[in-house]
């Protein structure tokens, strides 16, 4: 297993522990992102675990056109350079546009390709060509030995920190379903693999309406459970002070204060299997 170098952080590799990728779907206003990462950063340092912080200052992919999308490219950068700043945690965001990529390099550790543009060869390749990590989500629509084409795009022009994150599969209409096979299968790439929890339990246009994407947090705790005895190297969790509120995935978010118990509950399982 190859390991993955992030800012302080060394992720991967044998007896390493369980690393955390966490913070709110989108970037609603600085006082709710350096909140959510203050408690993250505190619980994650009472349990010992490496955090990455991350929010999102640009949701793309929102179900309906009038859907909130966050403070964009230059106001949320700015907010995450702050949580660097005040916290000390490597941050994580998305990006969608190949133009994005060299700016957002200049404040977050990782890059992240969302799983709807895994296969866009330009994006992520130049994603790579930052020289920063690169977080692939897995497409819903792709089995787990597809990303291996995905991962050579990314080596072909010199990426050489990698993580691969499994979100569910395509399951009919509105739903999705996370199968626990792909976690070694994707491990025998070499490169640490994360599960993400949050969006594994969306229904994606499944709101009423279908003006928004649904989903049920309750089995967000169930997935997570059941992919770290699977053997993930990390998991991701969206979380919010008060999900219900949230201007974004409101449906799959866990609330901040339940956070705690259940990333106990997910080093003390890594701590048997690894």
């Amino acid at each position: 297993m190859k390991t993955v170098t992030i800012s302080n952080l060394t992720l991967g590799g044998k007896y390493a522990p369980l690393f955390v990728i966490a913070g709110p779907c989108v970037i609603e206003n600085e006082r709710m992102v350096l909140q959510t990462a203050q408690a993250l950063a505190d619980i994650c340092s009472d349990l010992d675990l490496p955090l990455i912080f991350k929010a999102s200052y640009d949701k793309a992919n929102r179900t309906a056109c009038d859907s909130f999308r966050g403070p964009g490219l230059k106001r949320g950068l700015a907010i995450l350079k702050k949580v660097k700043r005040q916290f000390g945690l490597p941050v994580l965001t998305d990006v969608h546009e190949i133009a994005h990529c060299n700016p957002v390099a200049e404040v977050a550790d990782v890059l992240q390709i969302p799983a709807f543009l895994c296969r866009q060869t330009d994006l992520v390749q130049a994603a790579a060509r930052t020289k920063r990590c690169v977080n692939v989500k897995k497409g819903q629509f792709l089995a787990p030995w597809d990303m291996r084409n995905v991962i050579a795009k990314i080596t072909a022009v010199g990426g050489r920190n990698i993580l691969l994150t499994e979100r569910g599969s395509s399951f009919g209409y509105n739903n999705l379903v996370a199968d626990m096979r792909s976690l070694p299968m994707l491990r025998e790439f070499g490169w640490p693999v994360v599960f993400d929890a949050t969006h594994s339990v969306q229904m994606p246009g499944g709101g009423p309406g279908g003006t928004f994407t649904g989903g049920d947090r309750r089995m967000a705790l169930v997935l997570a459970r059941s992919a770290v005895a699977a053997g993930c190297d990390g998991i991701f969790l969206e979380t919010h002070p008060h999900p219900n509120r949230a201007r974004s995935d409101a449906a799959n978010q866990l609330p901040l204060g339940e956070v705690k118990a259940l990333l106990k509950t997910l080093r003390d399982i890594h701590a048997v299997v690894s």
